[in-house]
């Protein structure tokens, strides 16, 4: 397995790297924007294809890298289902997993902190955002924070995990890498209280400053969307209701990106076919599935998603790849079943 923890000292950032081989898949978990460069130099010195990039929270001491990963890589951007981001490629919730090559994370979700933190466990081990610290724990004086349900999340789900479960948040300022849940039950000051209310009575008394880049951060963070307006003005997407005239339309093709999981949770349009999108360079180019199924037919290749960004970058794929006229269901499933969509 390769693990990596990797430091942005700005703003005291914990990034994580994991991938099960050189050679193979990879995500990431908290990028800094900052330090862009710096993934992309190790992802290629390691060999690896990075697929999935991962906030636990919409942050406030640092702009995230989720957006410059995705158009540097076209990698799938996965936030928790609570989050009030614009566009993700794919949203997560409680018991839902995120799964690459040998890697799989459990999600866990932890509001308190802010009401759209998530934890991700892995096996041996959690990271967990800025819920739970090294020897502390998050503030929740801002961004819909809330004292009572932080306590919740770390005395009912965290510390209910084995003791030997390591910890690996998303900040640390002493220097600390890594703790137990074993060591935070028994050394964490904030967590040696007998009750919520003695819990809320500390986290309510910190009376700390701002982060100095929250107004900045947090507007960034929110609008980190991929911009679908070129694709619209080309020609190359469809709305819901363009789209729901086309089904049963036998020029078409719609092609259907999102992983087994979230087919199963929530529907798929009738009749498409399923091209999982870790699998996308390979089916869109000469000699793919995808190539020359649409070469043979004449027919348009027309992808969906969950929420637009993954059919958007195959659009961008398809039309590199040499395919013509491909085009993309804008606002994905998501906005398919607003619209009162069909779905099998």
């Amino acid at each position: 397995m390769i693990f990596r923890q990797l430091f942005d000292s700005e703003s005291s950032t914990y990034t994580y790297l994991l991938a099960s081989r050189r050679g193979g898949e990879a995500l990431i978990i908290d990028p800094v924007l900052d330090k862009v460069d710096r993934y992309l130099q190790l992802l290629d010195e390691l060999d690896l294809r990075l697929l999935k990039a991962i906030d636990t929270h919409v942050h406030a001491d640092h702009i995230t890298g989720l957006g410059e990963l995705r158009d540097r890589t076209r990698c799938i951007t996965v936030m928790g289902e609570k989050s009030g981001v614009d566009v993700v490629s794919m949203r997560v919730a409680e018991g839902d997993a995120i799964d690459i090559e040998g890697v799989r994370l459990d999600v866990v979700y932890t509001p308190g902190h802010t009401d759209d933190s998530y934890c991700f466990r892995m096996n041996d081990r959690i990271f967990t955002g800025d819920t739970l610290l090294i020897r502390g724990t998050g503030r929740t004086d801002f961004q819909h924070g809330d004292a009572a349900a932080q306590y919740d999340s770390i005395f009912n789900k965290l510390l209910k995990l084995p003791d030997d479960t390591l910890v690996y948040p998303a900040h640390d300022y002493k220097g600390d890498t890594v703790s137990t849940i074993g060591e935070e039950k028994a050394h964490n000051p904030r967590l040696q209280v007998s009750s919520e209310a003695e819990y809320v009575e500390i986290m309510e008394n910190l009376n700390l400053a701002n982060p100095k880049m929250m107004d900045v951060a947090v507007p960034a963070n929110l609008r980190i969307g991929l911009k679908q307006g070129d694709l619209e003005r080309m020609g190359l997407s469809l709305n819901c209701g363009e789209g729901i005239d086309h089904v049963g339309d036998p020029s078409i093709i719609l092609v259907d990106l999102r992983d087994d999981p979230e087919r199963k949770k929530n529907g798929v349009i009738p009749g498409s076919v399923h091209a999982p999108y870790p699998d996308l360079e390979e089916n869109v180019n000469p000699g793919g599935m995808l190539f020359e199924l649409a070469r043979a037919s004449g027919k348009r290749i027309v992808f969906y998603c969950a929420y637009g960004e993954r059919s958007a970058m195959a659009v961008e794929a398809a039309l590199g790849a040499g395919l013509e006229n491909p085009c993309h269901l804008a606002g994905g499933i998501d906005a398919w079943k607003a619209a009162g969509g069909p779905l099998a």
